[in-house]
């Protein structure tokens, strides 16, 4: 899908969506707005979301003296030095009384969509330098009629992507999957060559172009314990998995594996390799969430468009008390913003 990028990147901003408002979205971003503007970013802060919801949470995150400045697309952003004041695009208009906190509904999931839906099509016309999200319920989701399993499948359906990885990244440990939101069952039945190799080249551009590294080292996990041991566990390593990674070094990227899982994350996690490709979900994230759990970045990589997320739930369970932190919601956004500027500088070479 083609983008309309005339604006210049700078003055266009980063959208943060607020995510479920009965969850700690509109928490970790008040917690996390001043620290932001004292990042220098190069591009403006905006949350798509609900002054409503936003102003109760005031209340309980100790942030009474933000200002809430509302904003419509196509506004200039105007400069300030003052930390308080945040720009809110009114996307909902709740009152706090309609919104029972720690508890989805089909409004809260309705509410969640529309923010996620006004982001992406302000990032399609070229309005936004790219968006990052707070966290959403797939129960909320359901409960309003709307059949995805999360935001990256509304992000690839929305944009029209195809060809579309979850990448967990953190300072130590980046990860990507090949299969996702799917049981553990299916997996094996999944694993193809052409879809492991898919991830992989994906895994590699990414790398290149959004963190500015060149020729990034990519480790591949086997499937089964020790990586099949030579077929005695399982044979997808020997039938499916090495060649993926013979035809991935075929085409010149710099592929080692499959290599068993037990060990594989200590050695990227120390060095050795800059991404470790998965086959499914909880093989990445459980080591990546040991290590980097409150700063954990979620990117999703093959979209026209640029998006981070925070790495963690709504935390209903928490909700309304102040108490969750917006270490993920930080590193996110300043992940967003170097992968902006760094695709800048890819189109300016």
């Amino acid at each position: 899908m083609e983008i309309d990028n005339r604006q210049d990147s700078a003055a266009r901003p980063l959208v943060i969506t607020m995510g479920c408002p009965a969850g700690i979205g509109p928490e970790i971003i008040l917690k996390a707005w001043a620290g932001l503007n004292r990042m220098g970013l190069p591009c403006p802060l905006v949350v798509a979301g609900d002054t409503g919801i936003l102003e109760r949470a005031m209340d309980f995150t100790g942030t009474r003296d933000m200002k809430l400045q509302p904003w419509q697309p196509g506004t200039p952003l105007p400069g300030t030095d003052d930390e308080t004041v945040m720009h809110i695009w009114p996307v909902t208009e709740f009152s706090p009384d309609e919104i029972e906190l720690g508890r989805p509904t089909s409004s809260t999931g309705k509410a969640s969509f529309a923010y996620v839906k006004a982001a992406i099509d302000l990032c399609l016309k070229g309005q936004a330098a790219g968006m990052v999200t707070a966290p959403i319920s797939k129960t909320g989701l359901k409960m309003a009629g709307l059949q995805y399993p999360g935001h990256t499948e509304i992000l690839a359906e929305k944009t029209g992507t195809r060809e579309f990885l979850m990448m967990m990244a953190g300072k130590r440990l980046n990860v990507t999957l090949v299969t996702i939101h799917v049981p553990l069952s299916q997996v094996p039945s999944m694993l193809t060559l052409q879809r492991i190799l898919r991830t992989v080249e994906i895994t590699s551009r990414a790398l290149e172009q959004d963190f500015g590294m060149q020729r990034p080292r990519i480790a591949v996990c086997g499937l089964n314990p020790h990586a099949g041991e030579d077929g005695m566990f399982g044979t997808e390593e020997i039938e499916i998995i090495a060649p993926a990674c013979k035809a991935a070094r075929d085409k010149g990227l710099d592929v080692t594996g499959p290599l068993p899982p037990d060990t594989v994350f200590y050695r990227a996690a120390t060095g050795d390799f800059d991404a470790v490709v998965c086959q499914y979900h909880d093989q990445g994230l459980i080591p990546f969430k040991l290590l980097h759990f409150e700063d954990g970045v979620n990117v999703t990589l093959g979209l026209p468009i640029i998006r981070t997320s925070v790495d963690h739930g709504t935390a209903y369970d928490i909700a309304g008390t102040g108490q969750a932190g917006s270490s993920s919601l930080e590193a996110a956004v300043a992940m967003a913003s170097r992968i902006a500027v760094n695709r800048a500088a890819c189109i300016t070479k």
